[in-house]
């Protein structure tokens, strides 16, 4: 075990090899249950993170997470719970999960309060701007007509960026009140995510199943949740099997009932019991969840049963994909309030089979403009509240080609993370499956919703599965009613009008309206 691990610290022996080494010292501790299995969970998230770095595109990035183990964080966060560390397990959740989207937004990391420390660390901040910005920019590749020795020969230009750019990060650490730049964050600053509300982190690993209550002042609860991973699993496929089915004489839908009751007993409701204890009914919370949770309608649970109790009675439901995305959208949100929106709608882009026959309803609710691919682009770009009503298709082998269809091409999830969209504030994806993550890297959380706000885009609203026509039109009018209310509007408002909306939607007996599609759209973000 000691050759292991001293194996993984070895700097000259380049980070592939010791990234393998330290998966085998991890193998082996797991195996033994040795005393440094913790520190090899640690040792080897740090070392993934770091060949992360090394490579120039996101498809790349992508690929190298599918050739390592995809539970390694949420393995890491077990193994600290069995000794009692909540507060460890939480860290290593963080910085363990979303590598991918980690990577990119560090490139864009704001360094504006450097400028109060003198020349040296403004000319460091410049420095760390420029190289970020190469970086950032995607390389080329041979699919786009060149040749191996242009692609090695960019290779080797990104490597020699990435050791310039990590000098630079070392030089920013040395000044003072800036010693944790860029390293995974501390408990303490983490628990700022849980300001508005409680985070619930959900974590589903080999050897058990465990939900974290991170509140804002108070110390986490941790508590075992009775299900395990083949339980969720056989949970999901029920759920995605159920979903879609046609309504019974009644109007009720029994199977996907049976499972949401089952997600109640099994998940929601040991959170709820703890949660009531010092959370308001009517707050907020957010969920947080990885591995299979990720494809759970969480703020759906509950009894289904005449004066039975349901997440969507008790509380307003948002998800994050991480903390560390929700602290940055809350921190963005207060400085930028103002509102220009646009709508973007296409009913029947090229290629399309069928035509969306709610899309242009929907666009006389607000403005829209003509809708290309460029256009659409520029849009996002100019104003920092956007509604999206088009067709959308998901990758599930290569996630970031994932799009939105517009007339003449793809607007791909690719696309958008190459878009700064700091300032933006709140998005509507009114397209089918904007929040569904891919089943073989689930903890990277890589879908439409969840790249918008990576982007920077505080407030987006999306759907877990297919929508109807006639629902995107009622739940977008009510939702809009909602949001504008009495005063200007809020990003902060859009979980709370989402959460109206479907009550509302629900109680109405003039609009039928099946279970699957009273639950089908979720919040993300502040």
């Amino acid at each position: 075990m000691h050759h292991l691990q001293a194996a993984a610290n070895v700097v000259s022996g380049g980070l592939l090899f010791r990234l393998r080494a330290s998966l085998l010292w991890l193998t082996n501790a797991c195996q033994h249950s040795h005393v440094t299995e913790l520190e090899a969970y640690a040792t080897s998230m740090q070392l993934l993170d770091a060949y992360m770095s090394k490579t120039a595109s996101v498809s790349s990035h992508h690929n190298i997470m599918k050739d390592f183990p995809s539970t390694l964080a949420v393995d890491a966060a077990s193994c600290a719970l069995r000794s009692d560390d909540v507060c460890r397990a939480v860290e290593l959740l963080e910085q363990g999960r979303t590598i991918i989207w980690t990577q990119m937004t560090r490139l864009r990391t704001p360094l504006d309060t450097l400028q109060t420390h003198g020349d040296h660390a403004m000319a460091l901040m410049q420095r760390f701007r420029d190289l970020s910005s190469l970086l950032d920019k995607p390389p080329p590749n041979r699919s786009e007509g060149n040749t191996r020795v242009d692609v090695e020969a960019e290779e080797t230009r990104y490597r020699h960026l990435v050791e310039e750019w990590n000098r630079t990060v070392e030089e920013i650490q040395e000044i003072e009140g800036f010693s944790r730049f860029l390293l995974p964050p501390l408990f303490s600053d983490l628990q700022d995510a849980a300001h508005d509300g409680p985070i619930v982190l959900l974590i589903a690993s080999k050897s058990s199943c465990h939900a974290i209550i991170i509140p804002h002042k108070q110390p986490p609860t941790s508590i075992q949740l009775p299900t395990d991973l083949l339980k969720l699993a056989k949970l999901v496929v029920a759920l995605q099997q159920a979903v879609g089915k046609e309504a019974g004489p009644k109007g009720n839908q029994p199977a996907l009932t049976k499972a949401l009751r089952e997600l109640w007993y099994v998940v929601a409701c040991p959170v709820v019991d703890i949660l009531d204890g010092f959370v308001w009914r009517g707050s907020r919370i957010w969920w947080c969840p990885t591995s299979l949770f990720n494809f759970l309608p969480l703020h759906a649970a509950g009894e289904y049963r005449a004066k039975g109790r349901s997440v969507l009675q008790w509380y307003i439901s948002s998800y994050t994909p991480s903390l560390t995305a929700l602290i940055k959208a809350r921190a963005s949100h207060e400085k930028f309030m103002s509102v220009p929106f646009v709508a973007i709608g296409q009913d029947c882009p090229a290629g399309a089979s069928f035509a969306l026959d709610a899309v242009e309803p929907e666009l006389e609710l607000i403005t829209s403009v003509d809708a290309t691919k460029s256009r659409a682009l520029s849009a996002l770009h100019d104003n920092t509240w956007f509604h999206l009503a088009c067709h959308g298709t998901q990758q599930i082998h290569e996630p970031f080609k994932s799009a939105f269809l517009m007339r003449d091409e793809p607007l791909l999830l690719l696309d958008i993370t190459q878009t700064d969209l700091s300032r933006h504030e709140f998005a509507f994806l009114s397209v089918c499956q904007t929040a569904v993550g891919v089943p073989t890297t689930p903890n990277e959380v890589i879908h439409l919703a969840a790249g918008l706000q990576f982007a920077g885009v505080n407030s987006v609203v999306g759907t877990m599965w297919k929508v109807t026509d006639s629902t995107m039109h009622h739940l977008v009018e009510a939702f809009y009613n909602n949001m504008r209310g009495d005063g200007p509007m809020n990003s902060k408002r859009a979980a709370w009008a989402l959460h109206r909306a479907v009550q509302s939607l629900a109680c109405d007996k003039d609009i039928p309206m099946t279970l699957d599609q009273r639950i089908v759209f979720m919040h993300i973000g502040i």
